[in-house]
């Protein structure tokens, strides 16, 4: 596989870019940004959409932990 052009690597992020501000005004409901996730996928290599989709679980994490704090789960079977 050759390294994306510059043009292919700003069509791959620009893609990525509108799928994700999809995916934030319909509150992470992907039904609703398919055609924008398939725009996603063919624009980019697919080991970019695999690291793509990784970030945006790991900014949604670290967001939640910075608003939210960390909260230990409750252990189950406490002796």
């Amino acid at each position: 596989m050759s390294a994306p052009t510059m043009e292919e690597r700003k069509a791959c992020w620009g893609a990525r870019d509108e799928f994700w501000q999809c995916l934030d005004s319909h509150g992470d409901d992907a039904s609703k940004c398919e055609e924008l996730r398939q725009s996603f996928v063919r624009r980019c290599p697919q080991q970019w959409v695999k690291h793509f989709d990784k970030r945006r679980d790991f900014l949604k994490y670290k967001k939640k932990l910075e608003t939210e704090g960390y909260h230990p789960p409750e252990a189950a079977g406490k002796s």
